[in-house]
């Protein structure tokens, strides 16, 4: 098996992506596996110049190492082009014409996952009116393709919340897999990306547990296109097994969410929290590697330790009972000084 670090570089790590990328290391690591790096930069206009240079070496000076060269979403648009003639093949794409607007005022509410199901506008355009979508691209209308959800359900294991059941036609919906602009969706690029890579652990936030059903579609109809993955391994799908198994081959464990002492997700621009403010304030290594480890409940209290003495005691089962999200409060007791003082 083999896993993943996929960091976006819009700005500098933090305790909440250190305390994913320790899970995913120790995942793969722990086993033997190997580990890659991927630098999620498909989203041009979220890029800050250099964060992916400094998460890099915040990485290396973590102890948390990977195989090879990085591999860069944004060079990577042939394949995604070339995924994108497997999806079509299938007769899964439609254009879409809505604004973000009118998808928020058709939407029912999300369930805190920040996920919105599409209602589908546009595919009960195409199926009532062909002519009129026919029409609007003659024009030149400005619009994004989606691949559409069967009425089917997805289930999968999850390493740390058990197993997991999501009706794609309802509670996933059909998703942008290319924007307005011309970029590739998330959605698209990182199922493509870790076939091409042969990442089949995949080690991430719970609240992507959700987009885990939706990643397994495409996956799916990617094989069944017959995209063909780039890496070098030895695919099941080549010796005979149905494409509908080797899309169902990544190991998941998602992780519960760090949040700050107002109950909100940590994010980037928490600058207080952030590996560059922590180097400087003179915090080791093996202290954030400790705390980190004590979220995943890997050990009894947050003491400093290298990632490297985590590895011969490693599991997900301390976390299958205990779901909650965590909070960096100050006030806690087991909240380290030097964690105190940056928050």
């Amino acid at each position: 098996m083999t896993g993943r670090f996929a960091p976006t570089p819009s700005g500098r790590m933090h305790i909440g992506n250190v305390y994913a990328m320790l899970g995913a290391w120790l995942s793969a690591r722990s086993r033997g596996e190997r580990m890659m790096m991927r630098i999620e930069d498909v989203d041009g206009p979220r890029v800050v110049a250099g964060a992916d240079r400094l998460m890099m070496d915040d990485l290396h000076w973590l102890g948390l190492d990977w195989d090879g060269e990085p591999m860069f979403q944004s060079r990577r648009t042939e394949r995604y082009e070339y995924a994108l003639e497997c999806l079509r093949s299938q007769g899964v794409l439609y254009p879409c014409f809505c604004s973000r607007a009118d998808i928020r005022a058709a939407s029912a509410p999300n369930e805190g996952d920040g996920f919105t199901v599409y209602p589908g506008t546009c595919r009960r355009l195409l199926r009532e009116h062909p002519e009129q979508v026919r029409a609007r691209l003659t024009r030149g209308d400005r619009h994004s393709i989606r691949i559409a959800m069967p009425e089917a359900a997805v289930a999968f294991t999850d390493g740390v919340y058990g197993p997991r059941r999501y009706d794609l036609a309802r509670e996933v919906g059909d998703c942008v897999i290319r924007r307005a602009d011309g970029l590739f969706g998330y959605q698209l690029a990182v199922v493509v990306d870790d076939l091409d890579m042969g990442v089949d652990d995949i080690v991430r936030g719970r609240d992507l547990l959700r987009s885990t059903a939706l990643q397994m579609r495409i996956r799916r109809c990617l094989l069944e296109g017959g995209f063909e993955p780039e890496h070098g391994g030895i695919d099941p799908c080549a010796a005979g097994r149905p494409a509908s198994r080797c899309a169902a081959r990544p190991a998941y464990a998602h992780l519960p969410l760090i949040d700050n002492a107002a109950g909100r997700r940590l994010a980037k621009r928490e600058r207080s929290l952030d590996m560059g403010a922590l180097r400087a304030r003179g915090v080791r290594p093996e202290q954030i590697i400790g705390y980190c480890a004590w979220l995943l409940r890997l050990r009894p209290d947050p003491s400093a330790c290298p990632p490297a003495d985590l590895l011969a005691d490693f599991s997900w089962t301390p976390l299958r009972g205990e779901h909650d999200d965590r909070i960096l409060d100050p006030a806690s007791p087991h909240t380290p000084a030097w964690l105190a003082e940056a928050l």
